[in-house]
């Protein structure tokens, strides 16, 4: 059996654990960084709080974290009969590039998702809001079936932009899992305190944890701060459904790395940290970009997705500097200083890190992509005992939960 045939063959069952309800936090902690962080340094584990991370993280740490802001993605309109149609945005169609969709003053066009979808059988769906004093009247066009989504087209009035839209119509969509309601409270918690770049339908949850104070002693101890951008999708949500993770198929997602950081990758000579599993799917994602470049310099668009399973079926011919180089002359050829693509990766135990050495995230759920991302961090033996550790000591899970700190050993 090949690596890839080996590692399609992982039994999703085997990253089970039993998570009661009462465990997972509903809400965060008051002050952020009071929560409690699980440390594994590769050999020993220590429970400390996350204030303790900037104290935790090695000298010449590059700590790389996700930019990404939660849009109000969630849009309710009810009809005439008292039917309640709720419309969630996915992903841009019309204009595609995010930060264009968000400037339009008259319409555009998303994939969504569409519940209670048996009730809008015919017609558009409308509602007024008012922003700034004015009334605008939103009305949206179902379109094509796309799988289980649909193209919906948005359609208002009096010239406002489409963020200003969401803002004053739609609601931060949180996880499922909460098992509640949207609160007010919602709209600054599941935000990180560094997040600016409107596209995401869920938060980077292990930046919840960090503060602006948190951030400045990062600072002053000479750890250096960078940003990338990976817009997370609903799929984060979307468990493993099928025995074998070879059959269950990964959501894409867009991310944007400026140029500057791909260039201190290559001259990096200290750790890189990532905050969260988007960062690490970012990071990573970049060595494949190179990879596909070295075959095909000419390489664009769609062809430098990152697909799901190239870890695993593509032999790494080049390493890590090589392949970042290639992406910063790519960025030459288009006159970008921006590499701007998609990513399908998958990270599952038997996976080879390339550019992270440490990780800063949650407690996961199970039997999720994202546990076999930590699982092939920390060891696909190891992650279990780390889970019971936290279990055993009262940590708090998921996305208001406690933090961890992985650190590759020496």
């Amino acid at each position: 059996m090949d690596k890839a045939e080996k590692i399609r063959n992982i039994s999703i069952s085997d990253y089970n654990y039993d998570l009661p309800d009462e465990r997972i936090a509903k809400h965060p902690l008051a002050e952020r960084e009071q929560c409690k962080l699980l440390h594994y340094d590769g050999e020993t584990v220590h429970d400390r709080h996350f204030y303790d991370v900037p104290a935790m993280l090695p000298e010449g740490t590059t700590l790389i974290y996700n930019n990404t802001r939660v849009i109000n993605a969630r849009l309710r309109f009810a009809k005439a009969t008292g039917s309640v149609i709720e419309i969630f945005c996915l992903e841009p169609v019309t204009p595609c590039d995010y930060e264009q969709i968000f400037q339009t003053t008259d319409s555009c066009t998303w994939l969504c998702l569409v519940g209670n979808s048996k009730r809008w059988k015919q017609g558009d769906l409308e509602q007024t809001v008012t922003i700034d004093g004015t009334a605008v009247t939103l009305r949206a066009t179902r379109g094509e079936r796309r799988g289980n989504s649909w193209e919906i087209t948005f359609t208002w009035t009096a010239g406002a932009t489409f963020a200003s839209v969401l803002e004053a119509t739609g609601e931060i969509p949180i996880p499922p899992y909460l098992n509640r309601g949207t609160e007010g409270s919602d709209s600054d918690d599941y935000q990180t305190v560094y997040s600016h770049i409107n596209g995401s339908v869920a938060a980077p949850t292990a930046g919840l944890h960090f503060t602006q104070q948190l951030l400045d002693e990062c600072d002053h101890r000479g750890i250096k701060r960078r940003e990338l951008t990976l817009h997370v999708g609903a799929g984060t949500f979307q468990p493993v459904k099928s025995e074998n993770i070879g059959d269950h198929e990964m959501h894409h997602e867009f991310i944007a790395v400026k140029r500057a950081l791909i260039e201190e990758l290559i001259a990096c000579n200290g750790p890189v940290v990532a905050v969260g599993t988007t960062s690490v799917r970012t990071l990573e994602s970049l060595y494949y970009v190179g990879q596909i470049l070295e075959h095909n310099p000419q390489a664009d668009g769609d062809e430098l997705t990152v697909k799901q399973w190239m870890p695993y079926t593509t032999p790494c011919e080049i390493d890590t500097r090589k392949a970042l180089q290639n992406i910063v002359d790519y960025l030459d050829r288009t006159g970008s200083n921006v590499y701007m693509g998609s990513t399908q990766l998958m990270i599952a135990p038997g996976f080879t890190y390339r550019i992270v050495n440490g990780i800063i995230t949650n407690f996961h759920q199970p039997q999720s992509t994202l546990l076999l991302l930590v699982a092939a961090f920390v060891g696909e033996d190891k992650w279990r005992c780390l889970y019971d550790h936290a279990m055993d000591n009262g940590y708090r899970f998921l996305s208001y939960g406690d933090g961890c700190l992985f650190l590759k050993g020496e």
